[in-house]
Order: C-alpha cells, then structure tokens, then sequence
C-alpha cells in the first residue's frame, strides 16, 4: 500500500466517482451518487462480493422509518442516539452518534422506496441496549440477502462494479487531494483509474493479524470470523495522507459463535432468559451486556469455549434466523427435556448446572438481581425443553478507523477535512466507542449504510463542484 505522486501521470480512464469496496457502504455509496448525478465505478477485491455484510445477519437499526411507523411504534434519532451513546458510556460524541441516528430512518426509506429493497422490522424480542424495536434487515435476517439485494439495486442503476480489482496505490497531490488510484487484477496485471472523489468502503482490519494484536490484543488470540480481506488499507492510506484515526481499539466480537461451525448464534436465545456456561457447567458473566463485550470473555474461558442454554421461547425467537435454521441442520443445536438429560448432550457437569438453574430461580423470588447483576423475570426461568449450542468468542469486524465528519469527509490531525477523499463503515470510526462494550446491535451496518450514503452525496458534490 502506497501513494504514489501523480506528476507527469496521464490516465487513460477517468471516473467522477470512485469507490473501493462492495459491501453495504460501498453498494449504498455508489447508489447514492449514481441518484445525485454522477457517475459511480466501484473497485472491489474479492471476485465475488461478500465482505462483512454477507457475514452479519443482516440488521440495521433506524428510527422513525415507514415500517417502524406502520407498527406503531414511537421512536426519535435523540432517543436512538441516547442509546448510542449510553452503550459506550458516554465515549462516543453525541453529536457524531446523532448524525446517524437522524440519517438511518431517511436511509431505510430511501433504499426501500428508490432501490425497491425489501426490509422487515424484526419484532418480539429487543436487544440489549436498545429502548426500541428498530432493527430492520430481510427476511431470512441474512446479511447474505441483504448483499444481494444492494447488488442487485446497483446492477438496475446501471453502475459499473469491477470485481477481481484489489486497489493497491492511490494517487494524491502534496496537499492530499486524490487524483486516481491503481488497482491490481487477478492475473497480477495492473491499471490506473483517475477519479475525481474517492470513497473508502473497504471496512476495517480484522484480517490484518498485525493490526489486531498492535490495537486489540485482548482478541487477537480469538478466533476471526469476519471477512479475512479486511486488512486495514483504508487506515494505512489515510494516515499516509495525514488524517486522524480514533477509537482503534473498538471492535464487535461476539460471544455466540456455534463452535466448530463457524455459525453466529442470535443473541435472541439470551435475551428471553438464555443463559452461558463455560465447560464446567459454571456461568461467568451477565449475559445481558451485550454480544459483542462476550466475544472476548468466552474466549477467556478454558479452553476458549462455552454453552448457550435457552428454553423454547428463546428457541422460537431464533427460528427466524436463516444461521439458527442451518445450525439444526447440522446438529449443532442440542435438546434436552430434563436437567440430567441437558448433562448428558452436552457433557457438562450435572451438580453445576442444578446450582445455576437455582440461582436463577432464587434471584428471581428475592427479586433482585443476580450475583453478576443481571435481572431474571419470572418468565426468563429456564424450563423444559432446553436447547444448548456449543459456541467460542470471535472478533467480527473493527469499529475503529479515520477520523470523518457528518458528511462523511476524512479528516486531518487538525480537524480539516482532506480536499476529496470519503470513508464509512468499518474504515472510518464509528459510534461503538473505544473497545468491545461500546457496540451496540447493528452499529456495523447502521455506520456502513448512513455515512455510506452521506460519502455518496458528498462525493458527488465534490465532483459535480470539479466539473463546473
């Protein structure tokens, strides 16, 4: 990765816009620049575009949209913003989490209602730290389908998306300004592109092995289940250029990955009253804080590995979760309709299991919390018949990266936005403050899609600006 000067360089192809990436930033950014008038060329690495969305389930959370309306349900950007900012205990800026809060419910609406992508609101459970049903995703809950989709919306708007194109180098003047860039193909031959705004969509460095032990050594031992091209280029040119990172050491992790199938396991079975045991039948944690902070603690567990039991609400819950689905496929979700059968299918010790179950129960009619601190209600007491998943802790994506403002420009040590240069998603800081506990559900797509499109419509004016 380099910057190379542009002096006495003449490209043979020129784009208004170009953006490096096809995952859910880079699709919605060129979607949105493409309906502001310009024209969009998008450069991606893999031959077939995958990236971190096809890894997710899918969900963006987002206030005040049509469908969140149509089920009646009040919502603002302060209060989405508020639970931001509550879940990095008041790390994240207000005003930065605001932007897309205020930004994701127009979003939604746009993709549905200009793209014609389907989304539906998940209902019947909230996830943690969320005040209010938001989530919207597909409806097999898959990021997979979610992928397609915006591939498919961009294939109908008629923009030009070059896979097996891995940019290398990018072309920039003294004073930052981006000219162009060169990409590698797979036959290892070379091109120049020349662009006159560029937008970093190329998420963050979850598969840079080096990065992750420099900024989060505490999962650089986990196992990374995320998209093993994230190797942190947008980062390394950005700093190159002089701007600002922040938040590196933020990350989702996610304590809930059905081991050894590579699967997650929605967080859903928790949040009706599932519970995680390590090998020993012993919980170690309230499950409730949150996935992502799970991610690094199961890890910890001896021999890196734990048990999601849950009863029948939890596994109803997770029925309409296309991974869930393939996880009974493939045997990994195991059923119990007694305690001592429960030991049996999993191998964990039976005396540590009744004691849990009776913790439980006790925290519940003292009705206090329990002795990590988590608050049980009646309904959460686990009954016949149980469900248990073998699951270790992951790292999926990192959350920290360049430093941009609310129209998504790339900012310098100083403050000043760099002359033409974008980011969002996992390249560009997000809103999960600094380490794992900040991640709120959905910040990955909800950071990808909103400052993906506001990348989007401020390239195009820059462009629109350049060819005046």
């Amino acid at each position: 990765m380099a910057l190379l000067s542009p002096e006495g360089v003449t490209f043979e192809f020129e784009v208004p816009v170009v953006v490096v990436g096809a995952g859910a930033c880079g699709l919605v950014a060129a979607l949105a620049a493409h309906d502001a008038g310009q024209s969009v060329i998008i450069l991606e690495r893999d031959e077939n575009p995958t990236g971190s969305t096809s890894l997710s389930a899918g969900l963006i959370p987002a206030p005040c949209t049509r469908l969140q309306k149509e089920a009646g349900i009040e919502d603002s950007p302060e209060l989405f913003a508020a639970d931001i900012v509550a879940k990095t205990h008041d790390h994240t800026p207000h005003d930065q989490a605001l932007v897309a809060a205020r930004a994701a419910g127009p979003m939604i609406d746009w993709l549905m209602e200009k793209h014609g992508i389907e989304f539906e609101l998940v209902t019947g459970f909230l996830y943690p730290g969320h005040s209010r049903l938001r989530m919207h995703g597909p409806k097999s809950r898959t990021g997979a389908d979610l992928e397609q989709a915006l591939l498919a919306a961009v294939s109908n708007a008629g923009i030009d998306l070059i896979t097996g194109a891995s940019v290398e180098d990018i072309y920039a003047d003294a004073s930052g300004h981006v000219v162009g860039v060169r990409c590698r193909r797979s036959d290892g031959a070379t091109e120049d592109l020349g662009c006159q705004a560029l937008i970093l969509a190329c998420c963050g460095f979850a598969g840079d092995a080096q990065m992750v032990r420099q900024y989060i050594p505490e999962i650089a031992d986990a196992e990374c289940c995320g998209h093993l091209s994230n190797t942190g280029d947008a980062v390394k040119w950005g700093t190159a250029l002089g701007a600002a990172t922040a938040d590196m050491g933020a990350y989702q992790g996610h304590g809930s990955v059905a081991h050894p199938h590579s699967l997650p396991l929605t967080w859903a079975v928790i949040t009706k009253g599932g519970i995680l045991v390590n090998k020993d039948g012993q919980r170690f944690s309230n499950e409730m804080r949150g996935y992502s902070e799970h991610g690094a603690e199961v890890a910890a567990q001896p021999d890196h590995i734990a048990w999601d039991i849950f009863g029948a609400s939890g596994h109803e819950a997770a029925e309409g979760f296309y991974d869930y689905r393939e996880l009974r496929k493939l045997g990994a979700v195991k059923t119990a309709d007694t305690v001592e059968e429960l030991s049996e299918v999993t191998g964990l010790p039976l005396f540590h299991l009744k004691a849990e179950f009776q913790a439980i129960e006790e925290a519940i009619s003292a009705g206090k919390p329990d002795r990590f601190g988590r608050n049980f209600a009646q309904s959460d007491v686990l009954k016949p018949p149980f469900y248990a998943v073998k699951v270790n802790g992951a790292l999926f994506h990192t959350q920290g990266g360049l430093v941009i403002d609310d129209q998504a420009r790339v900012l310098r040590q100083g403050g000043e936005p760099l002359p033409n240069l974008f980011a969002g998603g996992g390249a560009a800081r997000g809103v999960s403050g600094d380490s794992n506990y900040g991640y709120l559900s959905g910040n990955g797509l909800l950071t990808a899609t909103t400052f993906g499109r506001l990348a989007g419509m401020s390239a195009a004016r820059i462009a629109e600006a350049a060819d005046a």
